[in-house]
Parts: C-alpha cells; structure tokens; sequence
C-alpha cells in the first residue's frame, strides 16, 4: 500500500482527507458510521466568541449537483467548544483544526487565543464573514483586509494558522499572496461561492437569507481552477476543497496543487464518502506504482 500520509504546515495527517467545516458538525455523529481516525483530520464546524442560533428557516436547499445553504454559523460559541467537543475530538485519533469566524477582527484575535492554549492541532480562519466595521463588506475580499485580519490573528496564535479563501473574488492568487505576506501557514480553498435561487410560484427566493453558498459538485471546476492558480502563486501548502465528490476528483486536485483536500457536501448524501476516496486513491496509487500520495501534489503537465 502507498503512503498516505502527509504533513501541512508541520502537522501530521494520516491521510489527505479532511472533513471541511460546516458539514461535519463536531464528528460525533459520523463517528456513528466508522471511526473518524478514517479521516486525515476534521475542521470543525465554525465557531464564533459567543453561541449563536443562526438564520431563520428555510436555509438550506438543494440545486442541481449541489446545495445552497445560508445556515447562519449556528455553534455553541468556543467556550462551550473548548470544555465539551474538544476532548472528545482530542481521543478520536485524527487531526482537530478549529475553524473561527467572526464579525470584527477583535472577534478573531480572542478566539485564537483560547484556542492557542488547547490541543486543537491547527486554527483556520474563515474569512468570507462580514466586517461590521466597515459597513458589512467580507473580510476575504480585498488584498489589504485579507493581509490585515491574517497579521493580527498571527499575533495571537500560536498554532499553524490556515487561511480559508472566498472565491467571491477577481484575484484569488493575490489575495492569497496577502494572506502569505502576513503569516499564514497555509491557505484551504474554496469557500462556497454566493448563488440564489427562486421559487416562481410564490416569486420569494428559496432561502430565507436571500442568497446562500453554492457547494457541491457544481463548483468543482472552479475549485481546481482557483487551487491550481494560488498553488503557482504562494510556496505555503494549499489545502484544496470544492466539490470533490469521488477519488478521482481527489486524484485531479492534488494534481492541481493541493497538498491536503477537505470534503463537505458529499456527506449529505454519502456518509461513508471518505472511505471510499481514500481506498480509490490508494488503489491508483498502487495501480500507478507511486508510493507516496505526496508525489501527485502539483504534477499538472503543461501544454
């Protein structure tokens, strides 16, 4: 059997394979399918300073080869986080990377620093929420605001920090060369891009919010194509998401650039999608003759 294995930012992972935030909740109930060490890591759900219910309902919906979702960051808050899901995380065998979002970058700082002092193995910083001081526009979606919120989490985590990108954005490459300049460790990407869609029988939108994040296997090319563009641009790992659905797509955004991949939507509709990713990949590994899965990582040949 290949090697698996792979390290992103001085942390060890088991396997590639990471469950993304949102869609895996705190792993406990997957850890009903199978054991989570079957998972590389878990990002976990997004947690803010303080617990929060989220948006109204409707707030989920299905699309052709995807979701919208506009659940609102629902969590307990970190406290609650720290004292009741993290120990449990701590003996699942597998990496714990808390994902933190918030509205101001104060909101970040304090998050990152009680992080810092707990056994989370990384902290990704999820940067597609609005910044209430400065009239609701995302943190992700300029070079200076992205260079700025990451210096100053920097300044407060000890812990490898991982930068999640939007794709809501005309250059994804520069953004992430900001998020490089200012002490990331690596960068995850995508995020959901923003869709919206409308029931024509009562002419409202279908999620209450309005609008919502696209996943899924839909934004899948995009996901390579914005990977494939920061892999060339930055010399930090990339961590690639976005539709991967199946360990061809696995095969295809290592290939792209990603050093780790994480999967979200495919859960809603097969549960025991890692399993089979991570047998897929290794069998082509095998069939390849390549021993290392580290191998593929940015092979893309061009014409």
């Amino acid at each position: 059997m290949a090697d698996l294995s792979v390290k992103v930012a001085g942390v060890s992972f088991q396997n590639p394979l990471i469950a993304a935030s949102g869609t895996f909740g705190f792993g406990r109930e997957y850890g009903e399918f199978y054991p989570l060490s079957a998972l590389g890591g878990i990002s976990c759900k997004g947690i803010t300073l303080r617990r929060r219910d989220g948006n109204p309902p409707p707030r989920i919906a299905e699309t052709p080869s995807g979701i919208l979702n506009a659940v609102g960051l629902q969590n307990p808050g970190v406290d609650v986080f720290i004292k009741e899901d993290l120990p449990w995380l701590k003996q699942q065998n597998t990496a714990v990377i808390a994902n933190i979002a918030g509205n101001t970058v104060e909101e970040y700082c304090q998050m990152a620093e009680k992080l810092s002092d707990t056994d989370v193995d990384m902290i990704e910083l999820n940067i597609s929420c609005p910044n209430v001081k400065s009239g609701g526009v995302q943190f992700g979606t300029s070079c200076e605001s992205v260079g700025n919120i990451t210096s100053e989490v920097r300044r407060f985590c000890k812990k490898p920090l991982v930068v999640k990108l939007s794709p809501n954005v005309t250059d994804i490459a520069s953004i992430a060369q900001s998020a490089e300049a200012a002490g990331a460790d690596a960068v995850s990407l995508i995020n959901t891009l923003t869709g919206m869609r409308i029931d024509i029988n009562t002419r409202r939108p279908i999620i209450h919010n309005n609008t919502g994040g696209l996943s899924g296997a839909a934004v899948f090319p995009v996901a390579v194509r914005m990977v494939w563009q920061v892999s060339n641009a930055v010399k930090i790992p990339v961590i690639g998401m976005g539709g991967i659905s199946t360990w061809q797509d696995a095969v295809e955004m290592l290939i792209a650039g990603a050093t780790a991949l994480q999967i979200g939507t495919v859960f809603f509709s097969d549960p025991y999608a890692p399993v089979k990713i991570t047998e897929g990949l290794n069998k082509f590994l095998d069939d390849n003759g390549i021993k290392s899965v580290t191998e593929l990582t940015g092979t893309i040949k061009p014409w």
